[in-house]
């Protein structure tokens, strides 16, 4: 790794969404948006609910990488970042009418069950996922 830039390793409990330098990212910290730039101090940070947003070096095209993030945490520690998110998706990788499709099931679960059972929690959790996918898809549009 070169000076002035971060090794990412981004994952979620199934899979390893992103690895590799960055020139800066910024996290959804429960607290905010935290901007996160090579020579950063050594951190752990709680993870929000909100985008994660990765600008890519110029030597690799540029750009902006955007994940959609529900909980989590992130560590920074010697120009490296860890994310391990709960719940993540790559912006581009959301497709409305799945997630529509699964947010309709979920509600019909979660109606199906006892107001006092405590899986609705569950299906109110895979609701709330859905919606913050949603409402990110129409970012990209």
């Amino acid at each position: 790794m070169s000076k002035g830039e971060l090794n990412v390793q981004f994952v979620r409990p199934d899979k390893l969404l992103y690895e590799g330098p960055v020139a800066s990212l910024v996290l959804v910290a429960r607290s905010g948006e935290l901007g996160i730039w090579p020579g950063h101090a050594s951190e752990i940070c709680a993870l929000g609910d909100g985008v994660v947003r990765l600008t890519r070096r110029e030597v690799d095209g540029g750009g902006t990488v955007r994940v959609i993030v529900a909980g989590g945490y992130a560590e920074v520690d010697d120009d490296n970042v860890i994310i391990l998110a709960d719940h993540a998706r790559r912006s581009d990788d959301i497709e409305p009418e799945v997630v529509r499709e699964t947010l309709l099931a979920a509600q019909e679960a979660r109606d199906a069950l006892d107001e006092g059972d405590h899986r609705r929690a569950y299906y109110e959790n895979k609701m709330a996922w859905c919606n913050l996918l949603l409402s990110h898809a129409d970012d990209e549009a």
